[in-house]
């Protein structure tokens, strides 16, 4: 057992956040953390990892328990380089390596006294660096940089780096450490889908126990293998992964509305018996045994349902043209060049997804569609609709209701509030400041305006951000219904999924168009056989010439030698400081072997570097 919570209940002034909550995490389990906005997920956290206390009951932590814990937005702060900084983890392992080599340089021309001191004091030293794995210590930073999208950054000073790369780095650190526990809250946010993909790779063979908190489905079904439920306070423990959540959760509840309908009969049937028969003296004895056990009986709560998501309803009120948007355009920013000779087509009902890695530019193509610009072509009856993941449309010091009625003049106050309210804003909420409202609620909001735009277009940047899990699923249905025409940018994998009937790709300064779903995109992204004769390849089919064929053979035979090579080469490093254990008083032959496994050292150097390079 590395954690348990033991009836623990905290409270924020007066009001409970959590109540009784009891449960356990041991050694390797994977186990994810749900719960609507403001349900308290992130004070769970901190309850768990020491920063609070609770109000009562007792949280028990295995002794020396070693925690990795990534908040929301958690960034990294280092004056060292990115490498330098993932290097730190690593302290342990160059001083023993540093240590060895000065041990070996003089063991080349120590006497046969000191040769025996010196042999012994090699041998620990090889055996602690053969147990930490410390060789390979420049692989591993490699690898989880790699896996963060981070491996070109390694020169780079972290203070030059942005809030979402510092967050990348901060969770990278945390991988490299490899705790017991990792507590990970949001780590998908700021992530592009490729490195989701690696990241996920990367968590399947982590050998601790983890603890994740994500509104992305993808993540939690994949990694996850038991699911924690924070509702209205209380604490639920379902067995399996987020899919197999859902379905044991709608179970519970019937299960538990059946139970207490079953009791309420019973009770009433009794307090019937009693009223019929307690002044009848033949009777008023089975009247009182019934009596005691009404009194004894434990009554159950009557369960609550979910709390109801967020509704939401798009319309428009004419019909566009059959092609709504036309552009032919190459497109720069900040001095950057992101596309160039880029067109995008987009037919009535299209529903296209925008993919791409973080920076390639998806935002700037989507309000460059929508600035205005000659080269962008808008149909005839084109009613466009746009949501900004920034909600910067919104004054943060506005009443929430005068911040949707100052675009929404004519609407009635009712009609106003009404649909705040299908979209999960409660009646306190509209009167609070659009600042003081949550990520989420901010989110809902501005999806509230989105309604009332009544766009036959919709733009949407981001619209799953801050949104809970129900809240998403009910845009999805939404979204999903609504017959106009559809363009968006997103990182929620299942939300292209299920909505996606095309994808445009942003990747090297070009645009690729997909005429298709998302699930048949990725699998165009996989590598494929080499297209038949005279067919014009695809992007997705990655057209490569002979002599582009030729070299990456070449590369795949050379990375294959050197990995025999390396295997080799470290196989006799370890025969040598096994024999160098025997050697005894022979010290000719202990310098012989030190000379050589130094020579091996940098043997092994080089062969990694090369293999690096071509990997």
């Amino acid at each position: 057992m590395l954690i348990a919570f033991e009836n623990v209940t905290f409270s924020y002034a007066g009001e409970p956040v959590l109540e009784n909550a009891s449960f356990e995490l041991h050694e390797g389990e994977r186990v994810g953390l749900l719960g609507g906005n403001g349900e308290g997920k992130t004070t769970l956290l901190r309850l768990l990892m020491g920063e609070l206390s609770p109000s009562e009951g007792a949280v028990t932590r295995k002794a020396r328990l070693r925690t990795g814990y990534l908040p929301q937005n958690g960034g990294f702060e280092s004056a060292s380089t990115v490498y330098g900084a993932m290097e730190e983890v690593f302290a342990e392992d160059r001083e023993l390596l540093s240590r060895l080599s000065a041990v070996q340089a003089e063991m080349a021309t120590a006497s046969a006294e000191e040769m025996r001191v010196l042999s012994a004091r090699a041998e620990s030293l090889n055996r602690r660096i053969a147990a930490r794995d410390s060789y390979h210590y420049d692989v591993r930073i490699r690898t989880v940089l790699g896996v963060m999208g981070l491996e070109s950054f390694c020169d780079r000073a972290v203070s030059t780096m942005s809030g979402g790369e510092k967050t990348k780095l901060k969770l990278c650190r945390l991988l490299l450490e490899e705790p017991e526990l990792l507590v990970l809250d949001e780590p998908t946010n700021h992530l592009d889908i490729k490195t989701l993909f690696r990241l996920e790779e990367f968590l399947t063979s982590f050998k601790g126990a983890l603890l994740v908190v994500s509104h992305d489905r993808y993540f939690l079904d994949r990694l996850t293998s038991r699911t924690l439920e924070l509702e209205r306070g209380r604490l639920v423990s379902y067995k399996g992964n987020y899919t197999k959540y859902r379905e044991l959760k709608a179970e519970r509840f019937l299960t538990l509305t059946r139970e207490y309908e079953k009791q309420q009969e019973e009770i009433a049937k009794l307090k019937d018996y009693v009223d019929r028969n307690l002044v009848r003296a033949t009777t008023a004895k089975s009247a009182l045994s019934r009596v005691n056990k009404l009194s004894r009986m434990e009554l159950l709560e009557r369960p609550l349902p979910p709390p109801p998501p967020p509704r939401f309803r798009f319309e428009y009120a004419e019909r566009p043209v059959e092609q709504v948007l036309r552009a032919e355009f190459d497109l720069s920013a900040g001095g950057k060049t992101l596309l160039r000779g880029a067109s995008v087509r987009l037919m009535r009902g299209d529903r296209c997804a925008v993919v791409g890695d973080n920076g390639t530019g998806k935002t700037t193509l989507v309000k460059f569609l929508l600035s205005g610009d000659p080269r962008v072509q808008t149909g005839r009856g084109v009613r466009v609709a746009y949501y900004d993941q920034e909600n910067a449309e919104l004054d943060p010091d506005a009443r929430v209701l005068d911040a949707f009625w100052e675009k929404n003049v004519s609407m009635p106050q009712t009609q106003a509030r009404a649909l705040l309210a299908a979209a999960g804003l409660a009646a306190e909420d509209v009167e609070k400041r659009v600042k003081e409202l949550s990520g989420g609620l901010r989110a809902k909001l501005s999806l509230a305006l989105l309604e009332a735009r009544r766009g036959n277009l919709l733009v949407l940047d981001e619209p799953t951000n801050h949104l809970d899990l129900p809240a998403r699923e009910a845009l999805e249905d939404a979204l999903a219904a609504f017959d106009g025409t559809l363009l968006f940018v997103s990182h929620d994998r299942r939300f292209i999924e299920r909505l996606a009937t095309s994808v445009l790709l942003l990747e090297g300064e070009t645009l690729h168009a997909y005429a298709c779903g998302y699930e048949t995109f990725l699998q165009m992204q996989r590598p494929a056989p080499a297209p038949a004769q005279r067919e014009k390849p695809r992007p997705s089919e990655g057209y490569r010439s002979k002599e582009e064929r030729a070299r990456e053979a070449q590369t795949r035979t050379r990375v294959k030698e050197l990995e025999r090579e390396i295997e080799a080469l470290e196989a006799e490093r370890e025969d040598l400081t096994e024999e160098l254990a025997q050697v005894g008083a022979n010290y000719v032959r202990a310098q012989e072997i030190a000379k050589r496994q130094t020579e091996l050292g940098e043997q092994i150097e080089a062969l990694y570097a090369e293999y690096e390079k071509l990997i």
